[in-house]
């Protein structure tokens, strides 16, 4: 540990020193940035699991479950409900959130210096044990709702790898890396309520949840894009190359803004295509009042992004339960 530990003041050194590409950047955050507050073990453990991160994620499954044709309120009392909501919720979501909290934990001593692992809360070894725990509980808990699944929590685990771990680190990459978040986000836990509850599974018979889901990760694709606006300083300090870090804060906003309405609107199109006017109707309706948030968004970006995203999300997310609802009625 205490070699580790040298080299890894030695890259601070260089970081500090203007070298590009260095991740860790330690020596370039004030001690007296960071919380002295303590902080009781369950709720640190909470904090480090991000739970506001959960609710998108358990979202897309019950619009996959619902699309499936075969989930109604009668499953939401069983048993395999309330396991699924715990696997998409603090356990697979929870897992990627713990390994990007690990894997970034250079870059969070910039744009985030109390959280638990760069303010010192919680140990690299600490934090090497619960990933690994939350890892293997994930894969049993998915195992039970269906084998499968299983199958989709190692995949989601795998890209958590790939969005924050050196060398491919894809949050880095442009594009890359909220296109991975998204797709995890949205057409991984979306295909598995499928899975869970379609008794004919099959790729023809999901294909119209894998193309609604797909559209509307175009849209979140774009929501990803908002929420790098809180850590641009440190993403362009270590070469983070996000949207708002290489195009600016306004300019990222309005391409932001361009996809998240384009993948509904694409959606609401699909909605037409198959059938269901009504439903395509609502979908695009749903796209208005997050159209005329945008303009704010678009004049301040950093005024706005978290109060855009708690707003207008909702708008999205009900118009992707209209859209499994769709999905639905056009179950033969």
């Amino acid at each position: 540990m205490a070699g580790a530990e040298s080299q890894e003041r030695q890259v601070s050194g260089k970081a500090a020193n203007g070298e590009k590409g260095a991740l860790n950047v330690r020596k370039m955050v004030p001690p007296q940035n960071r919380s002295s507050e303590p902080l009781s073990s369950l709720r640190l453990f909470v904090r480090f699991l991000k739970p506001v991160t959960w609710i998108p994620v358990v979202w897309s499954f019950i619009c996959g479950a619902v699309a499936s044709g075969a989930f109604g309120w009668r499953e939401v009392g069983e048993t395999k409900f309330w396991l699924a909501v715990l696997l998409t919720g603090p356990l697979a979501t929870g897992t990627c959130q713990m390994l990007n909290d690990y894997f970034d934990r250079d870059l969070d001593e910039i744009n985030e210096p109390n959280r638990p692992i760069p303010g010192g809360a919680i140990s690299l070894r600490s934090a090497t044990m619960l990933i690994a725990l939350w890892s293997v509980l994930s894969v049993i808990v998915g195992w039970l709702v269906h084998p499968l699944i299983a199958l989709y929590v190692v995949i989601g685990i795998i890209n958590a790898h790939l969005y924050s771990a050196n060398p491919i680190k894809l949050k880095k990459r442009l594009w890359a890396g909220n296109i991975i978040v998204a797709v995890s986000y949205l057409i991984i836990p979306w295909v598995a309520g499928e899975i869970a509850y379609r008794p004919d599974f099959s790729l023809r018979a999901i294909t119209p949840s894998l193309i609604v889901a797909a559209l509307y990760t175009i849209a979140s694709t774009g929501t990803m894009t908002i929420n790098d606006f809180k850590s641009i300083e440190g993403d362009r300090q270590v070469g983070i190359h996000t949207l708002p870090a290489v195009f600016g804060e306004r300019k990222a906003a309005l391409i932001a803004a361009v996809m998240i309405d384009l993948g509904q609107l694409m959606a609401a199109g699909y909605m037409f295509m198959i059938g269901e006017a009504v439903y395509g109707w609502v979908t695009a309706a749903l796209v208005v009042p997050q159209f005329l948030l945008q303009f704010s968004l678009v004049r301040s970006p950093r005024t706005w992004d978290v109060r855009y995203n708690a707003i207008a999300q909702n708008f999205l997310v009900a118009g992707m339960l209209v859209c499994a609802f769709a999905i639905k009625s056009i179950e033969p």
